[in-house]
């Protein structure tokens, strides 16, 4: 079957990838060459270290995410929200359990009133992962948000690690936030929360709790985000408004009773407390990345995205700051309630009315959190599906409502199911090494895309490059471990990797020229702030527990295991139907800045390029 491309490359309707509504069939999951038979799969597999090499040296174009990939979906997305859209939503994905959760639990046990530096050092880094997200969403704007930035500036197989990782995040974090909804919505109602949850004694203590309730919240988040965009934009416009009048009640409220004695004993647990509780209250700043993949359906991405992004973050952060001070100042740390610390707090000072009108706050909070992330997940799936490194059934986009049905009702059941086992501590764990693993993976990505573009850097700079970026991922990664192994506080490690970390950036800023600008929005300071987000990024995760990271090697291999037997053939077949393996003349001239089209036009049919 000859394939044809028009003018703005996007496939014709007699190409090999067929054009679908809303169906279910085999083609819609598996319509690729390698799967039409048994006797292609084992072919397939006998070429899996080729087409291995060949998707991890493959690099997508900026055209090729805003044209070819996006027209798979066959129906647009609607171009319906503004900067102001994209503030509340900001707002509403981010703040959520992790301040009324887990702000307790960290200044009972880990920071004490220093608390509220750890927010800071978290907000340091989510602001600087803000930043590099938004030169992203601004140039590429498309709804698969990191994916789409990792598969353009450091491949194919490096997007698809992420793009793992990505998903793990929504789907533990709206678990997470499920299960909290459950703890507030008890205390509203004057009961305890177990009181809410069915308990299996037969299980494992952090699987025995089974929570019917967040399994509800999920389903009822589900119906909203399929509906419609807008729609959901307007909800959360209105909880998000009831949720900051919360909020200012709180901290106003609170520092009428604040007692500056507690605050005499500032950091019981020292620096590495600090430290400690910054990479867990990381989990608290999940979420603004949603908001980069509504950069699809933005009027004006150039304008409101950089709006929305770093003013939803810099609202956040402040929030986060008073609320800690608030209730450090309200209670002596060690009797902070770890689990529903803002009610308990009230209820100690004499206020006990007040416990109710935070749980319906946070309930508030928490299911615009929710809400968020169901849109803000169903589009990276749906992105992550256009390639074909999954199901192309999940990239549908229905004709009517405009919306991702299929990618949002997968991965809402995937949350569902998670929300009603696992315990809060696990989730929000194990959400910070996915979330951060991907937040420096984007600020590594940063940095090449403004120093490299294939046919103009010179060998000399790619080299350079190259040994730089390894020297401040090297020295960042000495940091964190000795931070993590290391009991005491000696200090010598770091005059050796930090000066490392210092030259590695100074030489990419001095040696190397930028071989991109940006055309609209601009990361300031480049190459210091990202490499700076690396550097953070990597130590705090150097304080998350050993436990947490073999949960992420196992979800890794599980990873690892689909893409080998399933996801790189698929992605192979799509690539080379579309004429994007050659690795010929014609893909040279695509390395180089060119479309598909434009390449085909010089001479290179894409039936050749096959």
């Amino acid at each position: 079957m000859k394939n044809t491309m028009g003018v703005d490359g996007v496939i014709g309707e007699d190409d090999g990838l067929r054009r679908r509504g809303c169906s279910c069939g085999k083609d819609d999951f598996l319509p690729e060459e390698s799967f039409k038979s048994w006797g292609n799969y084992v072919q397939a597999l006998k070429e899996t270290p080729n087409r291995f090499m060949n998707r991890v040296l493959t690099r997508s174009l900026d055209s090729t995410e805003l044209h070819e990939i996006k027209a798979r979906s066959q129906h647009e997305m609607k171009k319906n929200l503004s900067w102001w859209d994209l503030i509340w939503f900001g707002i509403g994905a981010v703040i959520g359990s992790g301040i009324f959760v887990l702000t307790g639990l960290q200044a009972q046990q880990v920071s004490g009133p220093a608390v509220v530096l750890s927010f800071v050092v978290s907000g340091v880094s989510a602001m600087l992962s803000v930043f590099c997200y938004t030169e992203f969403a601004v140039e590429i704007p498309v709804a698969g948000g990191s994916f789409a930035y990792l598969r353009v500036e450091l491949g194919d197989f490096i997007a698809y690690i992420a793009a793992g990782n990505i998903l793990l995040e929504y789907v533990i974090g709206g678990a997470a936030v499920a299960r909290s909804w459950t703890s507030y919505f008890a205390t509203l109602c004057n009961h305890d929360s177990d009181d809410f949850v069915i308990i299996v004694h037969s299980m494992p203590d952090d699987y025995s709790k089974l929570d019917p309730i967040a399994v509800v919240v999920v389903c009822v988040i589900c119906v909203l985000a399929v509906l419609s965009t807008k729609g959901s934009s307007r909800f959360n416009y209105i909880a998000s408004i009831i949720h900051v009048i919360v909020i200012l009640f709180i901290i106003i409220a609170g520092f009428t009773k604040a007692d500056t004695k507690n605050y005499s004993t500032f950091a019981p647990f020292g620096v590495r407390g600090i430290f400690k509780s910054s990479a867990v209250l990381f989990f608290a700043y999940v979420g603004f990345d949603a908001v980069s993949t509504m950069a699809e359906e933005t009027k004006n991405p150039a304008r409101d995205i950089p709006i929305g992004l770093v003013g939803s973050m810099a609202i956040t952060t402040a929030a986060y700051c008073l609320l800690s001070v608030v209730l450090c100042l309200m209670q002596p740390y060690p009797k902070i309630d770890k689990d529903a610390p803002f009610s308990v707090a009230f209820e100690a000072v004499g206020m006990s009315w007040a416990k109710y009108v935070v749980a319906a706050g946070a309930l508030k909070g928490m299911t615009t959190v929710l809400l968020v992330g169901a849109v803000g997940q169903a589009r990276y799936l749906t992105h992550i599906a256009r390639t074909h490194m999954l199901p192309p059934w999940l990239a549908q986009i229905h004709p009517k409502t405009g919306t991702p049905i299929n990618a949002t009702i997968v991965m809402l059941i995937a949350t569902a199911i998670i929300a009603f086992f696992t315990d809060l501590k696990i989730l929000a764990d194990l959400l910070s090494i996915s979330t951060l693993f991907i937040f420096l993976l984007v600020a590594l990505a940063l940095i090449v895309r403004r120093y490299y573009v294939s046919g103009e850097t010179s060998t000399t700079d790619r080299i350079i490059l190259i040994t730089c970026l390894i020297l401040i991922l090297g020295s960042s990664i000495a940091t964190a471990t000795y931070w993590g192994v290391s009991e005491n506080n000696d200090w010598v490690a770091y005059v050796i990797t930090m000066p490392i970390w210092f030259l590695a950036t100074a030489g990419i800023a001095v040696f190397i020229p930028q071989a991109r600008k940006p055309k609209v929005w601009g990361v300031p300071l480049v190459p210091w702030l990202p490499s700076l987000s690396i550097a953070i990024n990597i130590f705090l995760l150097g304080s998350i527990n050993g436990a947490s990271f073999k949960r992420f090697g196992i979800w890794t291999c599980v990873l690892l295991l689909y893409y080998f037997f399933f996801g790189l053939h698929a992605s192979y077949d799509t690539a080379k139907e579309l004429g994007e393996n050659r690795i010929g003349d014609g893909w040279k001239r695509v390395e180089e800045g060119q479309s598909v089209s434009t390449v085909t036009a010089s001479g290179v049919s894409l039936d050749e390029a096959k």
